[in-house]
């Protein structure tokens, strides 16, 4: 719940600053005009509040379909993000992982959304905290805020798609520089019940994946085919990371907390399930 507090003040902060910006201009432009212009600063003014209210509903938290353990029953938390082009289907994929269904009318993602799930690598229970970034531009700057501190990134085109192929190299560079030098990014071509539409050859896929030393499976967020494997491969790669001593748990910004480190009056006093 901390984690959420934060990143929702992060959000309120770009917000107040965008909507600043915003308002001087649409002040400087109303001095200015006629009254065709005003009646256009009225709707630019309109635009401005409709984006400001979307950008604060950014958190909408999943509930996890096999969280019914008590809350901290667990020994690690991992930071998951999820990146790629509008449309490609992170939310689908993130829906598709913790509450093993499939959203047909997905809407595209305002900023981020966050949810939950408890899993299972080498008989040590671990809570993946995911945040499901926005793939549009705008939202650029808001969404590399959750870069930092992240275990795990997830990098998703759409198979059908060549042109969200062709931003991997972008938002591989983002994931390398923002993130700490051991986060385990895994690529994902979605959309894999879609064959006779594609657009992006496996190989060409894999070879790339290759080059840039990434995990690559293609599922299907819709079928569920092999989405479990790319998010628990990716826990895997993390756990390794720890048991083989790469990644350091007393680092800043490593998108791991141990058990030891949760806050105890909360693991003390939990005694109802929490989706936090």
């Amino acid at each position: 719940m901390r984690d959420v507090l934060e990143h929702q003040q992060v959000l309120r902060n770009i917000t107040s600053r965008y909507n600043q910006h915003k308002c001087r201009r649409v002040e400087n432009e109303e001095k200015t005009g006629g009254s065709a212009e005003k009646r256009n600063v009225t709707r630019r003014i309109r635009v401005t509040k409709s984006l400001a209210e979307a950008v604060k509903i950014v958190t909408k938290t999943t509930t996890p379909y096999s969280m019914t353990a008590a809350p901290y029953n667990y020994s690690y938390i991992f930071k998951y993000i999820i990146i790629g082009d509008m449309g490609v289907g992170k939310s689908c994929l993130l829906h598709q992982f913790t509450e093993k269904k499939f959203m047909a009318d997905c809407p595209h993602t305002i900023g981020v959304e966050f949810g939950t799930r408890i899993i299972e690598v080498s008989g040590q229970k671990i809570k993946l905290q995911i945040w499901d970034t926005a793939g549009q531009e705008r939202f650029r700057a808001v969404t590399r805020s959750y870069y930092r501190g992240a275990a795990g990134a997830l990098m998703v085109y759409d198979m059908t798609r060549r042109s969200t192929y062709n931003h991997l190299s972008s938002w591989l560079a983002d994931a390398k520089s923002l993130t700490n030098p051991n986060t385990a990014i895994f690529l994902i071509g979605n959309k894999a019940d879609l064959e006779d539409q594609r657009d992006v050859p496996y190989e060409e896929a894999k070879a790339f994946a290759e080059e840039n030393g990434l995990t690559f499976l293609e599922c299907s967020a819709k079928t569920g085919s092999n989405v479990e494997d790319a998010f628990l491969e990716t826990a895997k790669q993390i756990f390794q990371n720890i048991q083989d001593g790469s990644l350091d748990l007393n680092a800043a910004d490593t998108g791991v907390q141990p058990k030891q480190n949760l806050p105890r009056a909360a693991e003390n006093n939990g005694k109802k399930d929490c989706n936090c």
